[in-house]
């Protein structure tokens, strides 16, 4: 008697679907993408022919969402196209090859490295564990290698980036390779590093606030605002004590901008004014100078108000006057 095991049953069968799939694909592709890709993937078991109008409609999607969708997938190395169709590539052999790379010998530098290697392996262990359940994708260990080498982070650095990338809920490599560009750009190679880098964001969010709250501001600043005050900061060096100076100088102005104040903090800047002395001193002599001025336009018989021309820099620190004022004169 012959036993037969009917294994072509389409009730009972699976269409496998690697975990790679899961950690290096999902989540950076469309739904319909994936609806499509896993319906090609149950077809391909049984060497169906099929046309995309076939598809269209059993899926209920457009003609143009499968052609992208097939162009996203080959675009992405999972299918090839071939003259008669398309061949869906196994995505654990797909990721083995991109990991895997021969090393026949060690070299001297490498074998140093040694030490270095453990204490890296260690950190990447932990990024695993605390921020992707354990379940870190192959792909994710080839870019942390390539940021350790190219920006010199230490294994904490490296560590408080995938944190932070973490508690802003945007764990994609795109934000993080542009968080890591920010840090390399602002000289962050240690864990000090970054902590020193922290305390002047601290201060700097600190001073941003203050500002905005003395111009009376009931709204967010906006992006060149924000830059304006780090300019100030960061470019010039200026503590608080000296931006106070220069916020004061709109208190009679109706709608005070950043544009007046940039224009008197870039003109200390350009003077070599480092403290609040030399420029508190600064603006008396320039006072000064303005009250010099109005007793000679005076003598001249002429319009103080109407007719005087100030230069630039006279028309920053002149005083200004009411309409009150003026017009009683």
């Amino acid at each position: 008697m012959k036993l037969e095991l009917n294994d072509k049953s389409m009730l009972f069968s699976n269409t496998e679907l690697p975990d790679v799939f899961f950690t290096e694909y999902l989540s950076t592709a469309k739904g319909d993408y994936v609806k499509v890709y896993l319906y090609i993937l149950f077809l391909s078991k049984y060497n169906k022919e099929v046309k995309i109008t076939d598809l269209s409609k059993k899926l209920a999607l457009s003609f143009n969402v499968i052609q992208e969708a097939l162009s996203y997938w080959e675009a992405q190395g999972v299918i090839i196209k071939k003259n008669t169709g398309y061949v869906l590539i196994n995505l654990q052999e797909k990721e083995l090859f991109e990991l895997y790379t021969p090393k026949l010998s060690s070299t001297p530098e490498q074998a140093e490295q040694t030490a270095q290697n453990k204490y890296r392996a260690k950190a990447i262990e932990n990024i695993n564990n605390l921020y992707f359940q354990g379940v870190m994708s192959p792909s994710w260990y080839n870019d942390i290698d390539l940021w350790f080498k190219k920006y010199q982070f230490d294994e904490q650095v490296m560590i408080a980036l995938f944190g932070y990338c973490f508690e802003k809920s945007a764990l994609h490599r795109n934000y993080v390779q542009t968080v890591a560009e920010a840090w390399s750009k602002s000289n962050i190679k240690s864990f000090m590093d970054l902590d020193n880098y922290y305390q002047k964001k601290e201060k700097l969010n600190v001073i941003k606030k203050s500002i905005s709250k003395k111009l009376g501001f009931n709204r967010s600043l906006t992006q060149f605002e924000e830059a304006y005050i780090e300019k100030w900061i960061i470019e010039y060096g200026y503590s608080q004590d000296i931006i106070d100076i220069a916020l004061k100088k709109t208190t009679s102005k109706a709608n005070p901008n950043f544009d007046y104040i940039d224009k008197l903090l870039s003109d200390w800047k350009e003077r070599g004014f480092k403290t609040v002395a030399e420029i508190q001193e600064f603006i008396i002599q320039m006072k000064e100078k303005n009250k010099k001025t109005k007793e000679l336009e005076k003598k001249s018989n002429f319009q103080l108000y109407e007719q005087r021309n100030y230069g630039n820099l006279e028309s920053l620190y002149a005083n200004p006057v009411s309409k009150s004022n003026a017009n009683s004169q």
